[in-house]
């Protein structure tokens, strides 16, 4: 798993390629969050349009950034979900846990200012 990280506003943006699974990704994901959160970046959109492979132990991750981000009263969103992750969402009903968006614009607009 590669990311890029940028920030726009107040929104830290990670740009992320590759798999996201077991062993690999899930971990490097917790870290980018939590280096995120020790920058004092609390709202995180995570552009997935790049992930290639996603296993459960990556959606879990997902779902456990999610939770820790949400504790420390910030907001995580998606971004560019490829086909086979809004499927996986979608079979998991964790779709209705995240915010999803197709428009990076869309997606920044909707964090607080």
């Amino acid at each position: 798993m590669k990311t890029k990280i940028r920030d726009v506003g107040g929104v830290r943006v990670m740009d992320i390629e590759g798999k996201i699974t077991i062993g690999a990704g899930d971990i490097e994901l917790r870290k980018q969050i939590e280096d995120a959160i020790a920058a004092g970046r609390l709202n995180i959109l995570l552009n997935l349009g790049g992930v290639s492979h996603i296993d459960s132990s990556g959606i879990g991750e997902m779902v456990g950034c999610f939770t820790t981000v949400a504790r420390k009263g910030g907001k995580m969103k998606l971004l560019n979900l490829t086909q086979k992750i809004h499927d996986i969402l979608q079979i998991t009903q964790l779709i209705t846990v995240f915010d999803v968006f197709d428009s990076e614009p869309e997606a920044l607009s909707s964090f607080p200012a």
